[in-house]
């Protein structure tokens, strides 16, 4: 059963759920906000109480930090073109429904693929099954994700339980060499120019550093080979350094096949300077390493999948509850200080309840209906059953705040939240109404949509809260009292549970002996001379906006003749 809620008050659930939002990490973690809906049965109002006390001490401080590094890790089913699977005719329409990689009843030529799998002895033979026919694709998507992996080892570390994500780390360890080579195989373009570069520079200053001493003889011999382009027959000419030269390109050689993993030979040895690796043997030692690592690759994957295909249902429970664990850990962060309230059948009542989005609020305690016995405060002791309230006091004294405090208490309680309160009684409600004041409408249509909104509120029989803010305003003062004094007195005879801000409360005092009248009080002027206003309610006293303090404000703010007339107008007011 939803709590009914008209759209001031939803725009205050609204509200909360943004604040709750805002203090997640990961976006999916709010969608949980939607099974909290504020709701009218006690049962899943305490069944949700005892889920958040349950699960709000495990939330550690700092776990923010892990939750932010973890991120979905999504296995994709992809058709695999670097592999053939040979099977029986038997088998083909159901290895063809996987959908993974060219099935074949034939054998085929292993040039062209570089791996060749089958469930009939030829090739690396498997078992018809996705797991073993592209472990890769379940393997490689974990070692892309460590990083998730690792934090969520972390969080379940911080909450004490052993977690599925610190096993598959360890059996991914022995992929470590394949995928440094792998990476290493993505940057051989890079790799041998990069190589070829530093080859050049190294020949560059080893000739810069060559002195030749020719005949006459050779010298002319060395300048016709020179003009014929024959650099062959010009390297004889320098001797030794000939031998220098291949000894760096065969370093070079030895260093690249050290990072390959595999001997190489790139550069040709007839043209000696400058040195450039030919490309068709760069192109042959990708395919050839290309090949060797896809099978390599492939072993290992399906190695390590045949050791944790068993965690993997519970690292999907894993990254769930990470999700729940952001969740809770926004809600422990935006209700730090809060308290769950008792369920009762009292009405409404709080001890220091704190406005959710005012800073540094006053607290303020507060009852509508029965006052319930551990409700201490001062100045409550002669509160009786009373389910209708008249709040009146100094304007800006914080009489429309605890309207939005009351609205902000109930629709927490409803999801079953703690709320902003040292302590709260509360009863389930089936509808709240807050009729906010709107400041910039008037005249008669305003009054009608306000006045057809109240009837509204009032039809019908259950448990209601109604919250209005000066009603007066859209109005004349004279009809207010009627219409305000009869509203009231149908709710009273509903039982319904009312709040209703007014400056009237003397003449409603007077229309309604069933009625409490509250106020908020002006205290005085500070050294500042802004007014002092005591944000907690009397009970049972008339709040009286003191325009005497006012007045006096201006008397001592004013200079001259403005402060002559002030000061005559304050005299008025003393006897």
């Amino acid at each position: 059963m939803k709590l009914k809620l008209n759209s001031e008050a939803r725009a205050i659930l609204r509200a909360i759920k943004e604040e709750i939002r805002r203090r997640t990490v990961l976006p999916e973690s709010s969608t949980l906000l939607e099974k909290f809906e504020p709701t009218s049965d006690p049962g899943e109002i305490r069944r949700r109480q005892e889920y958040f006390r349950e699960k709000l001490p495990l939330v550690k401080e700092g776990i923010g930090e892990y939750i932010a590094r973890v991120k979905p890790i999504r296995f994709r089913r992809e058709y695999l073109h670097d592999r053939v699977l040979i099977v029986d005719e038997s088998e083909f329409e159901r290895a063809s429904s996987f959908g993974l990689c060219e099935v074949s009843t034939e054998s085929v030529d292993p040039s062209e693929y570089p791996l060749v799998l089958s469930t009939v002895g030829y090739g690396i033979d498997v078992e018809l099954s996705p797991a073993q026919i592209a472990p890769e694709l379940y393997v490689l998507p974990l070692w892309e994700n460590r990083e998730t992996l690792e934090a969520l080892a972390r969080i379940g570390e911080s909450l004490g339980r052993k977690s599925v994500a610190r096993e598959i780390l360890r059996e991914l360890a022995p992929l470590k060499e394949v995928m440094e080579r792998r990476r290493v195989l993505e940057s051989l373009d890079e790799l041998v120019a990069e190589k070829e570069r530093e080859l050049n520079e190294k020949i560059s200053e080893k000739l810069e550093r060559f002195s030749l001493t020719l005949t006459g003889k050779e010298l002319v011999e060395f300048l016709s080979e020179l003009r014929a382009g024959n650099y062959d027959a010009i390297f004889r000419h320098f001797g030794g350094i000939e031998g220098e030269i291949l000894d760096l390109i065969n370093e070079a050689e030895s260093e690249l096949g050290e990072r390959l993993g595999v001997a190489v030979e790139l550069f040709p040895r007839d043209e000696m300077y400058p040195v450039r690796a030919a490309p068709e043997r760069v192109e042959a030692l990708y395919q050839e390493l290309e090949r060797e690592l896809k099978v390599e690759l492939y072993l290992k994957s399906r190695g390590i999948l045949e050791r944790i295909a068993h965690l993997l249902p519970g690292l999907k429970k894993e990254l769930e509850s990470v999700k729940e664990l952001d969740f809770l850990r926004a809600v422990k962060d935006f209700t730090r200080g809060f308290s769950f309230p008792e369920l009762w059948s009292g009405g409404i009542a709080f001890v220091n309840g704190r406005h959710l989005f005012i800073e540094n609020p006053q607290p303020v305690s507060y009852v509508v209906g029965t006052k319930p016995v551990n409700f201490s405060v001062p100045g409550s002791e002669n509160i009786a059953d009373e389910r209708v309230v008249i709040l009146t006091g100094a304007n800006s004294g914080g009489k429309t705040s605890l309207l939005e405090l009351i609205t902000q208490i109930e629709v927490l309680f409803h999801m079953g939240f703690p709320v902003p309160a040292e302590r709260a009684w509360l009863e389930p409600l089936d509808e709240v109404f807050f009729f906010r004041r709107k400041r910039s409408i008037y005249g008669a249509g305003a009054f009608e949509t306000a006045l057809r909104s109240f009837v509204r509120a009032l039809r019908g029989e259950g448990r209601k809260l109604i919250l209005i803010d000066e009603f007066e305003a859209i109005t004349e003062p004279g009809a207010a009292v009627k219409i305000i004094g009869e509203l009231l007195r149908i709710a009273h005879g509903k039982g319904f549970y009312v709040v209703i801000v007014s400056h009237l409360g003397e003449d409603l005092k007077n229309e309604l002996p069933f009625a409490r009248v509250d106020g908020i009080e002006t205290k005085g002027l500070d050294e500042s001379l802004n007014l002092i206003v005591d944000r907690q309610p009397r009970f049972g006293r008339i709040g009286r906006s003191t325009p005497e303090l006012i007045v006096e404000r201006l008397a001592r703010k004013r200079r001259g003749a403005e402060r002559e007339i002030f000061e005559r107008i304050l005299r008025a007011f003393r006897p």
